[in-house]
């Protein structure tokens, strides 16, 4: 859009109110004429009625003012700004309602370049919202998928360590958790929040040798197997409660860069049972308390990367009841999402 104004008529523009607005019978239809008080006239000539009407996506007081600081180096005469119009396009408008559950933004544009700039900033406004927000809580539903072993305590002569060896692979941890995370403290380029949920996770000992556990008489016993197994493992489920407190670390942007938590669980037993699949592909359950510990309690640790969560998790007490299973704790990590 090209407009043209001589200094006076500038001049008058910024400091006397309008009195008439008309399309003049002396111009042709494609032409606008702003009469001011002082008889100064405002002449915005266009193509035809459309570009009259498309006057409305522009933002006119921003024309004025850059051309207020253009003159100053004009000696005299006519004044063209602008030869690129989509520099005064009027910005989006972004009408933010806040709710219970968040924030809800919806976006008012007038063409696909300003409705592609303002869902960046749409983005980053979200982004930054949630992040600075002291009172925000941030919901979720976290899958996590790992891996377990054994860490032993002492070896006891009943249990032997080569007995109930667990395959790397074979031992599998998943757990899904009900997570909420409140923000305590924002600083500029740091937060400190706390993580906790409730959390149901499933524990996968797989044996790598021919054994099956069982439950005697009054301990846990590692019995060969007559045939061949494609696998045999012992699983628990509990149902946990884990706290961390986390610090979040952003770069300039708002993007989280890097997070580190450290706190502690508690658990309690749900289920447990063993499973053996044979070389025929049949399979055999038995559900048992097999002398494991009911309640369970250890250390949390989270650690992220850009948008890569990790965890690990350690039992503090032991596995298996005192005297009556090896002395072994749990070891699980692996990714989170």
């Amino acid at each position: 859009m090209r407009s043209m104004l001589s200094l006076g008529a500038l001049l008058a523009i910024l400091v006397l109110p309008v009195c008439v607005v008309y399309a003049s019978p002396a111009h042709t239809a494609d032409s606008l004429v702003i009469r001011f008080a002082n008889r100064t006239r405002l002449v915005i000539y266009a193509p035809d009625k459309a570009g009259i009407q498309a006057l409305s996506n522009y933002d006119l007081n921003k024309i004025v003012r850059e051309m207020s600081m253009k003159l100053d180096s004009v000696p005299g005469g006519e004044t063209a700004i602008s030869r690129d119009g989509g520099r005064y396009l009027k910005d989006t408008v972004l009408v933010v309602t806040k709710k219970k559950d968040g924030v809800t933004i919806v976006i008012s544009g007038k063409s696909d370049s300003t409705r592609s700039d303002s869902a960046k900033n749409l983005r980053d406004y979200k982004r930054s919202s949630v992040r600075r927000g002291i009172n925000s809580w941030s919901r979720s539903i976290d899958f996590q998928i790992g891996l377990n072993t054994f860490i032993s305590q002492s070896t006891l002569a009943a249990y032997p360590s080569d007995v109930y060896s667990l395959k790397p692979i074979g031992s599998r941890y998943f757990a899904v958790a009900f997570s909420q995370r409140p923000t305590f403290i924002n600083g500029k380029r740091a937060k400190l929040s706390l993580y906790y949920a409730l959390e149901g996770s499933w524990n996968n000992y797989m044996f790598d040798n021919n054994v099956v556990a069982t439950k005697g008489p009054s301990q846990l016993e590692f019995v060969q197997y007559p045939e061949q197994l494609k696998k045999s493992k012992l699983t628990t489920f509990a149902l946990q409660l884990p706290v961390v407190p986390r610090i979040s670390f952003y770069n300039s942007s708002g993007r989280k860069v890097f997070h580190l938590g450290l706190g502690g669980f508690i658990g309690y037993r749900l289920d447990s049972y063993t499973k053996i699949k044979r070389l025929n592909n049949d399979k055999e359950h038995e559900h048992a308390n097999f002398y494991l510990n009911n309640f369970r309690y250890g250390l949390v640790g989270h650690i992220g990367i850009v948008r890569t969560s990790l965890f690990v998790k350690y039992d503090l007490n032991p596995v298996f009841q005192e005297g009556k299973g090896p002395d072994v704790r749990t070891l699980s990590f692996g990714i989170s999402f």
